[in-house]
């Protein structure tokens, strides 16, 4: 246990050696929670944090709990004793303050900069719940909100210069909210996302940052008028996809439009087929039966009037695909797989009066 101990405060006498200017480090324990590591600030002096000005005036002492990169798998707890001093400086408007520690204290952290840093790379690669159960593996375990709130309070990557642009529009709720997502081309990364898909906020972020030269879009006319606003130097090009969707639309409206012009077929002439020598189909029986040709014929008459499958759905209160079954179905026989018998049940006796 002695070595153990002995490894233990040598390895984290290691990790905290780009710290130790300024911090002197009283004593090392390896107990069963982890490694604790009890240490205090040497600086004479500190620079207060709202005007720059350095002071000695003491004001009091406490203790600091800091959570550290884990010692051979195992959790690193830094005890550390900082001091408060009065800021000289009258026209400052802080009265106290406490010393930092570089690459070891923040203000308001509870980690110290190097765990931040890897607990934010774990967040970025692997998310929540995996992200979760990979900082177990390394020692410094932390929940999964907590590795979402480090991804939000990471700041926003600067776009810097876009010469292509892609735009498009997503949902966020499919028939109510709609936002509008910008690309760069070049790197085919998201770069930007704009509320709404209108015309304006397209605008001003491309008088935000000029430089664009094309613009790769879809043929709405919101996009076409912010782009010829925002940037109205640069080309407007459409990108595949809605090159396809388009051409595929034309073409379905062209045959539509000239459907008259095609002939009629000429009529099949009936081909003998062979009797077949076997047992005669046999009609399906059964309650099942019965509710599947009331229900064929529901739906298919719903249909002859002119209603939609959605509508048909809404006003017999059934699941869109069900309604849908049974349109496609050309016969009702086609909904049941075979005469139906119903087996024995302990309501027998009672069924006529549920009934």
């Amino acid at each position: 246990m002695l070595h153990a101990a002995a490894g233990a405060e040598a390895c984290c006498l290691i990790l905290l050696a780009p710290h130790l200017k300024g911090v002197h480090v009283d004593q090392v324990q390896d107990g069963a929670a982890g490694v604790q590591i009890t240490a205090r600030t040497v600086t004479i002096e500190a620079e207060c944090p709202g005007c720059g000005v350095s002071s000695g005036r003491v004001h009091a002492r406490y203790r600091r709990r800091l959570h550290d990169l884990s010692c051979a798998g195992r959790p690193v707890m830094i005890e550390l004793q900082v001091r408060r001093f009065i800021c000289g400086n009258s026209v400052c408007g802080l009265r106290t303050f406490v010393e930092q520690v570089p690459d070891l204290t923040q203000r308001y952290q509870h980690r110290t900069p190097p765990l931040r840093a890897l607990l934010e790379k774990v967040a970025l690669a692997l998310a929540g719940r995996a992200g979760s159960r990979m900082t177990v593996v390394l020692g410094v375990a932390v929940s999964r909100s907590t590795l979402i709130r480090l991804i939000r309070a990471l700041p926003d990557p600067e776009i810097g210069q876009v010469t292509a642009l892609g735009i498009d529009d997503f949902a966020k709720r499919r028939g109510h909210s709609y936002a509008t997502i910008l690309i760069d081309m070049d790197t085919h990364k998201p770069i930007d996302v704009l509320d709404g898909r209108c015309a304006d906020p397209l605008a001003t972020w491309l008088k935000e940052h000029p430089g664009v030269q094309v613009i790769c879009r879809d043929r709405a006319g919101a996009y076409a008028e912010g782009a010829r606003i925002g940037a109205p130097d640069a080309l407007q090009v459409a990108d595949r996809f809605h090159l396809w969707q388009n051409l595929c639309q034309a073409v379905e409206r062209c045959v539509a439009r000239h459907r008259g012009c095609l002939a009629d077929p000429s009529p099949l002439v009936p081909v003998a087929q062979p009797e077949l020598i076997g047992p005669e189909p046999v009609t399906p029986t059964g309650r099942f039966a019965d509710r599947a040709r009331a229900h064929h014929a529901l739906v298919h008459g719903l249909r002859e009037q002119g209603h939609g499958l959605r509508e048909i759905a809404r006003h017999l209160g059934w699941g869109r695909h069900t309604v849908q079954r049974f349109a496609r179905a050309v016969t009702w026989q086609e909904m049941v797989k075979g005469p139906q018998k119903e087996r024995p049940s302990a309501l027998d006796a009672f069924k006529p009066y549920l009934r």
